[in-house]
């Protein structure tokens, strides 16, 4: 139970084990960011644990990672923060990808470059408190930080109505700013969406001595291990030190156990009374072997929200977009660019349309 909690599980959702481009932007989409070297090293903000880093894929996406700034009211200066941005601006709305609790933007490693050869204008963006951004200065970071936050970084360097995507808990921050700033956003995909929690429940009690060794815990290789065993159905031993390695990364800034705390005894994300208010088209896609959000839940959700589908993943965990990224790639690709989805195409009618050096099954 500790370990399901630790690790932001609810624990009755846990089971046992292509538009015409009209600008380009130069080394990506904000502009005023910092962290980018055209000599292809890693930025230096990132912890130096990621040149131990093999997955080529995870690789090539932290070499992207910017830090934009960001103004919020509840910080002194803007709050440089991380994301990756596009080679290139479209004309149609961006895909703007958030990822699961306690995660970063290298979550969306093995699709993001897919999404960008769909022709897409993609954003990866790590979540206030998450990720690499720079936390210095310790904000706040309970959800309507995280919900401002995003909403600035919008406001600030995307600028227009955005497909919002959210694995996991990032459907709980998905779901939470589309109905508090509807303007930001055109649709809705949410991946095995964890939306059903009662927020962080007993953690907001702990005495803060407590909730800081919870926090070590949670960033513990042990626990990150066991977590990897949880998410993926079946990946290799070399692959699961490499994923812990990636899924453990941001756990290395220096403010992380911080922000972790204050999440924690925030409450965390709570978003059961606002499902029926969103107004958005919605996409919901679920993976048939999840283990730790019951495919049944989407169901429950497809009948609160006022305008949903469910598309099923066969043979895959928790987290889709890293065990089949073609085919998250191609479901997230119809459903912005108003493809047809009554009927299921074949993977490889998505494959045999985008380049051949980008590929990442696992």
């Amino acid at each position: 139970m500790v370990v399901a909690l630790a690790l932001g599980f609810p624990l009755y959702q846990s089971r046992p084990i292509i538009s015409t481009v009209s600008d380009r932007v130069s080394g990506g989409g904000g502009g005023g960011g910092e962290g980018v070297d055209p000599g292809g090293s890693f930025p230096s903000f990132l912890p130096k644990e990621v040149y131990k880093i093999r997955d080529p894929s995870a690789r090539t996406l932290a070499q992207r990672i910017q830090r934009l700034p960001v103004k919020v009211g509840f910080s002194e200066s803007s709050i440089m923060s991380t994301c990756v941005t596009p080679r290139v601006r479209r004309d149609s709305n961006p895909v703007v990808l958030l990822h699961c609790f306690d995660s970063s933007c290298l979550e969306w490693r093995s699709a993001y470059p897919l999404l960008e050869d769909a022709g897409l204008e993609a954003w990866a963006v790590d979540i206030l408190g998450w990720g690499f951004s720079d936390l210095e200065r310790r904000p706040p970071c309970n959800v309507a930080s995280k919900r401002y936050h995003l909403y600035q970084l919008w406001k600030s360097h995307i600028k227009r109505p955005m497909i919002l995507v959210g694995p996991s808990l990032g459907a709980a921050a998905a779901i939470d700013f589309a109905v508090n700033f509807p303007e930001a956003v055109d649709k809705l995909i949410l991946i095995n969406a964890n939306v059903y929690a009662n927020g962080t429940g007993v953690l907001t009690k702990l005495p803060t001595l407590m909730a800081y060794a919870m926090a070590s815990l949670l960033k513990s290789i042990p626990i990150r291990w066991y977590a990897k065993l949880l998410v993926f159905n079946g990946i290799s031993l070399s692959k699961m030190l490499d994923y812990t390695d990636v899924g453990r990364l941001h756990c290395l800034m220096p403010w992380w156990e911080d922000a972790t705390v204050n999440f924690m005894q925030s409450g965390g994300y709570n978003v059961t009374g606002q499902i029926k208010k969103v107004n958005q088209k919605t996409l919901l896609i679920s993976s048939e072997c999840d283990n730790i959000v019951d495919s049944k839940f989407a169901e429950r959700l497809k009948n609160e929200l006022p305008n949903a589908s469910v598309r099923k993943v066969p043979e895959c965990g928790h987290m889709p977009h890293i065990e089949k990224p073609y085919l998250i790639a191609r479901l997230i690709a119809e459903f912005a660019q108003d493809a047809s989805s009554e009927e299921i195409l074949p993977i490889s009618y998505f494959v045999d349309n985008i380049s051949s050096k980008n590929k990442h099954v696992v």
